[in-house]
């Protein structure tokens, strides 16, 4: 179900026929969990051959004004102006995902525990991306969050200090993770190593002002250290040595955490829903139907929102228990089941009306439920 403040976005900047595809393949694609093009040709509900419906969907990934700018940007806008007040504080996580010959940038900004697609690229070449094109992706968005605290969290990939030194002279913060082996300056060594500032298991430190070099000294920075203790079997293997400017050791650890969100969202994407890494598409196609799977994606995730606001996810998913740290469900797997059992509903709508004619005492609890996928149909 495409939310109805998508539809009317899409309906400006696309015509009557290129909208119908648009929002028909992000629901195929929430059946169907996949994103493979073959895939989609088979089951994309249009009366004619398999093979023209695939040339369809491809000449649909061709076409010119399918952009990240034009099509995803504004609805990122309208989300922040919707839901953010100006002056909140987000954090926008960098990462990348490499399969087969595909290396993909990904920038998103982080949610409640879960990341969404904001800017993606393929990078050039396979391995690691270097500063240009961690800096050239990062241009792409910082202006859309102008009027907001941004914070930038990234892993060892992204540790270069002239990231951070460019990050900061564009007023943003940042949390971005140290490799071990890098040097800082300390009161008895010019150059001493991360790994041999003496933290260990259950252990922290928080210094500021200290010269951080990798290839030439760099000064200014912050560093907070922090190796998790050990509990029974589980254990931790290395510390975490982030660069910062957040001024307090609680505020870089909790802000860094927030960047498993977008590793939960490559998941999500790949191996638990859409299985990205199947598709054989490259290219201007793939970041197009990447661009359909965020639609898809956040969708999803816009739909277990409301479900949570309106306190219906009970109909689709079991309750955490109290004791429970981890949910049972996501947001954007209740978002999917929510879709589903409305489908199921009323595909077997006669099996359901029999069954519920053979309980008659569970009627009030049947009432409650029908009431349940009234509020589910009406979320849009």
């Amino acid at each position: 179900m495409i939310p109805t403040f998508y539809q009317t976005h899409l309906k400006k900047q696309l015509t009557s026929a290129q909208f119908l595809v648009m929002t028909t393949l992000p629901i195929v694609m929430q059946s169907e969990k996949q994103v493979r093009l073959e895939r989609l040709a088979r089951v994309f509900p249009y009366p004619i051959t398999t093979e023209s419906r695939r040339r369809k969907l491809q000449r649909f990934l061709d076409l010119q004004n399918l952009t990240i700018s034009l099509i995803w940007f504004p609805l990122i806008t309208y989300w922040l102006t919707t839901y953010c007040r100006i002056g909140t504080r987000l954090s926008i996580a960098i990462d990348r995902s490499q399969w087969g010959c595909i290396n993909l940038f990904m920038v998103s900004p982080i949610s409640p525990r879960r990341a969404i697609p904001l800017y993606w690229g393929l990078l050039p070449k396979l391995g690691n991306s270097n500063f240009e094109s961690q800096i050239t992706n990062l241009e792409q968005v910082l202006p859309l969050f102008s009027e907001y605290k941004v914070i930038v969290l990234g892993d060892r990939e992204f540790c270069d200090v002239d990231l951070g030194n460019w990050i900061k002279e564009k007023g943003v913060s940042f949390c971005l993770r140290l490799k071990k082996n890098l040097c800082i300056e300390t009161e008895h060594l010019v150059g001493q190593r991360l790994d041999e500032l003496g933290i260990v298991p259950g252990t922290s430190l928080y210094v500021q002002g200290k010269k951080v070099r990798k290839t030439l000294p760099t000064t200014g920075f912050e560093l907070a250290c922090k190796w998790k203790r050990n509990y029974g079997k589980y254990q931790v293997k290395e510390a975490w040595f982030i660069l910062t400017d957040l001024g307090s050791l609680r505020e870089a650890l909790n802000t860094y955490k927030q960047r498993m969100g977008i590793e939960e969202m490559f998941r999500d994407c790949k191996t638990v829903g859409y299985n990205l890494e199947g598709t054989s598409l490259k290219g201007n196609r793939l970041i197009n139907m990447i661009l359909l799977m965020t639609l898809a994606y956040s969708s999803a995730i816009f739909q277990g929102n409301e479900l949570k606001k309106k306190q219906v996810q009970e109909y689709v998913s079991r309750r955490t228990e109290p004791n429970k740290k981890y949910r049972r469900r996501s947001t954007f797997g209740v978002g999917l089941d929510g879709e589903k059992w409305l489908n199921y509903l009323e595909q077997y709508s006669l099996e359901v009306e029999q069954l519920m004619k053979l309980t008659p005492s569970k009627r009030r609890f049947y009432q409650q439920g029908m009431r349940a996928a009234t509020l589910i149909q009406s979320i849009s």
